[in-house]
């Protein structure tokens, strides 16, 4: 069961925005005609702005810092053990996330669009 489906489940009125980034895959026909049909709105994301992907300058880094110095045995044994880190991150650490895309996506709009963020 998808997570639009549980949503739907706890409020069917409940209005759905998705960001994602330009992935192909979030891209593609078949997933933009399915959020079309499910009644998600998408809100575009600027080409070529990696500063505004959550994936990027949270989910990617906690990851990446949980896992360094690990050595895995399978594909599937590295996969269960990103699962982790993710699911375990607690969900103040997921409101610090979703507090600084706000900021972010504000930076992004005072500045036209020539938001980059100094590595």
């Amino acid at each position: 069961m998808s997570i639009i489906t549980e949503l739907r489940k706890i409020n069917p009125e409940r209005r759905i925005i998705l960001h994602q980034d330009n992935a192909s895959s979030h891209t593609a026909q078949n997933t933009r005609q399915y959020l079309t049909e499910q009644n998600v709105e998408l809100l575009d994301h600027p080409p070529y702005s990696p500063d505004l992907s959550p994936n990027d300058f949270f989910t990617f880094p906690k990851i990446t810092n949980r896992l360094r110095g690990q050595r895995f045995q399978s594909p599937e044994e590295a996969v269960d053990a990103s699962k982790n880190a993710v699911s375990d991150q607690p969900a103040n650490e997921w409101n610090k996330c979703f507090e600084n895309w706000f900021e972010r996506v504000q930076m992004c709009i005072n500045l036209r669009g020539e938001y980059v963020e100094k590595q």
